[in-house]
């Protein structure tokens, strides 16, 4: 995340500065802020984070603050704890600075394309998009029309289908090379766990070559998508 936040910066910085109803930077000669904050396993909660940011910021002449959920699907985290994180924010600076919640970064329609980019590495009797799944069942359509439109076959770490059961069933269709791509923006515990299993699924299948595609990054191609959405 610093990493992505540190291109954002970059690029933020190769920009003219825009006029004050832009949703990007305002006219004033301010330093460009750019940050990261963590709804979960921080030491303290998303509007504190919020708050200290905003502060910091319109104490060097911001008058607008973007927030950016960095998720790919529209669960809980995305559909109501941010949002109410975001309005206690707002309640506690009041007019001091404009705050305004983005479309979440997996809203984009541009990463269809960085799944099809992953289909044009790696060639494959068949490919599973495996994504982390959530409560809200309506979050999954979003990975089950990129796999429609791909021709992939969906799996999800913490909903069924699982990786392992997709792979037995494409095993029992004689799929003999399986490519995996990890619908997760950052490497962390849940890829190298994929990781882990991925290398059992290799004990019980012998006869299957996989392959296990990287998250998506702080790429340039998140970068422009990231822009995109800012300027919305």
């Amino acid at each position: 995340m610093q990493q992505l936040a540190g291109k954002i910066s970059q690029k933020l910085r190769s920009y003219p500065a825009r006029d004050t109803n832009s949703s990007v930077v305002s006219t004033l000669k301010h330093e460009l802020s750019v940050g990261t904050a963590s709804l979960e396993f921080a030491s303290q909660p998303l509007h504190s984070q919020i708050i200290d940011f905003a502060r910091n910021a319109a104490s060097k002449g911001c008058s607008c603050l973007q927030i950016l959920p960095l998720f790919l699907l529209p669960g809980i985290h995305v559909m109501e704890d941010i949002p109410t994180e975001v309005s206690q924010a707002k309640a506690v600076l009041g007019e001091d600075i404009v705050i305004n919640l983005q479309p979440y970064l997996g809203s984009h329609p541009g990463l269809e394309g960085l799944v099809a980019n992953q289909l044009c590495i790696n060639r494959a009797d068949a490919t599973i998009l495996l994504a982390h799944g959530s409560r809200r069942q309506s979050a999954t359509i979003l990975i089950e029309q990129i796999s429609a439109k791909l021709g992939l076959v969906t799996a999800y770490w913490a909903s069924p289908p699982s990786l392992e059961s997709q792979v037995t069933d494409l095993f029992s269709m004689g799929c003999r090379k399986i490519n995996v791509v990890p619908y997760f923006l950052f490497a962390g515990g849940i890829t190298d766990t994929i990781a882990r299993t991925i290398e059992k699924l290799k004990l019980n299948f012998p006869t299957i070559s996989f392959q296990l595609s990287k998250p998506l990054g702080a790429s340039a191609e998140i970068i422009e998508l990231i822009w995109d959405l800012m300027e919305r």
